[in-house]
């Protein structure tokens, strides 16, 4: 599987000529954005660390598992119908620690590197609001 990320007429262009290349049949999926951003991913894993260090019983990586299966889970659900036909399908019926078991590595399940930057936004937006209820005090992305 290809994926292009079209930002200007010309990429566009040369994807329609692709397209006319292809045998039919076949499947096209186009996902209107473009992938999360560095920066996002940096904040990201800074966040993580600061709410791991601040809780002190939990690892980065746990961390992380948890955001991604209570925060980002619920917003790729939400948008993405073949995310949320695959994620019921297979992870729905399992418990709640082995879905989280499997956002952690070694099996790290995608879900924040799915997103496009919309997403992700929406995502830290709601990591940095979940945590300021549990009292965790997450550095100012701005500064």
């Amino acid at each position: 599987m290809t994926n292009h990320i079209v930002t200007t007429e010309d990429h566009r262009e040369s994807l329609i000529a692709l397209i006319r290349e292809i045998k039919m049949p076949f499947s096209l999926n186009i996902t209107e954005g473009k992938k999360r951003s560095v920066e996002q991913n940096r904040l990201q894993r800074k966040w993580i660390s600061e709410v791991s260090e601040q809780l002190g019983d939990q690892t980065p990586e746990e961390v992380r598992g948890y955001c991604k299966l209570t925060i980002g889970v619920p917003i790729l659900r939400a948008e993405d119908a073949n995310f949320c036909m695959r994620y019921d399908a297979v992870f729905k019926p399992l418990p709640y620690e082995t879905k989280l078991e499997l956002m952690q590595e070694p099996f790290d399940f995608a879900v924040t590197r799915l997103m496009s930057t919309k997403q992700k936004s929406t995502y830290l937006d709601n990591m940095a609001r979940y945590w300021a209820t549990k009292g965790i005090l997450l550095s100012d992305p701005s500064g």
